[in-house]
């Protein structure tokens, strides 16, 4: 379980980072890119786990 919350604490430290960056280009900011930033961040991160770990 703390896996879990760890993963989605990194994820929003990511996107908050992410949307600073976009606020510096002048590019638009809202919650659908929080969000899409966020799931993007897990789905590649639970692939990369699961890469990592493997089938017995």
């Amino acid at each position: 379980m703390t896996g879990v919350i760890l993963l989605l604490f990194l994820a929003v430290i990511v996107a908050f980072f992410w949307q600073k960056l976009r606020k510096r280009a002048g590019l638009g900011v809202s919650s659908k890119t929080w969000m899409g930033v966020i799931c993007v961040f897990v789905v590649v991160v639970a692939l990369l786990y699961a890469n990592s770990v493997g089938h017995h």
